[in-house]
């Protein structure tokens, strides 16, 4: 899942960059308003935090063009305004929580998983055939077995667990799960690929993942796929 994070003060951007990271999200920066609307509006993000102490405008303004749109993720405002009649502003105007700083990362965490769980349409459970993906503990089994993954690992699975069935590119993986545009030459999806085969293929009679040639990988139950594109 792919979340913008607007705020001006550079360390904690930077703090809220890394951990988002780590918890295994792709997260893009930006540290004004006028260059989050241009990032908010050809890409499809998951959620927004947004700090209302901008150098150029407004959070609030910010806040309002973006639920002008038709496309709006859930925001989470983060701001040291701690005043009531700011926190009731914010959720009038269309935020969907307000987190007041200082904060406490694990909080924040949680109200972010929260926010996702609320705007997110597809399962919190995600199966497809005996490989079962929990969404909010971040475990992954396959036949009853835990599977070890990486934070990025898990993303990529979870992305193709939400489109089984359907041909990804690999640039559709990277903008998805880094927070990188894909420049045609990196191979890390790839590699990616190879491990996530290694620990949920390796040693099960039905494979799960499959090449779409000229395309890049799919998920899906092998009866299902398209069985002239693909590839073990």
């Amino acid at each position: 899942m792919r979340i913008l994070v607007i705020e001006d003060e550079k360390r904690i951007a930077d703090f809220l960059g890394r951990g988002l990271e780590s918890a295994g999200y792709a997260v893009d920066v930006a540290h004004d308003g006028q260059n989050a609307l241009s990032l908010s509006h050809p890409t499809a993000y998951d959620l927004i935090i947004l700090d209302l102490m901008l150098p150029d405008m407004d959070g609030l303004d910010v806040l309002a063009k973006i639920r002008n749109r038709k496309l709006s993720p859930p925001v989470l405002i983060l701001s040291a305004r701690n005043a009531v009649d700011d926190r009731v502003k914010g959720l009038e105007l269309g935020a969907d929580d307000y987190l007041v700083k200082p904060f406490a990362f694990v909080e924040l965490l949680a109200r972010v998983r929260a926010l996702l769980r609320r705007g997110q349409p597809t399962p919190e459970r995600l199966q497809v055939g005996d490989l079962v993906l929990d969404c909010i503990r971040r475990k992954a089994t396959r036949g009853g077995q835990t599977l070890e993954l990486a934070p990025k690992e898990f993303s990529i699975l979870e992305y193709m667990m939400r489109n089984p069935g359907r041909p990804l590119s690999r640039t559709m993986i990277v903008e998805h799960v880094w927070d990188m545009d894909y420049d045609g030459l990196t191979n890390i999806v790839d590699v990616y690929i190879r491990h996530l085969r290694s620990k949920i293929d390796e040693g099960w009679p039905a494979r799960l993942i499959h090449t779409v040639r000229g395309i890049g990988y799919m998920l899906d139950l092998p009866e299902r796929g398209p069985e002239k594109t693909m590839e073990r």
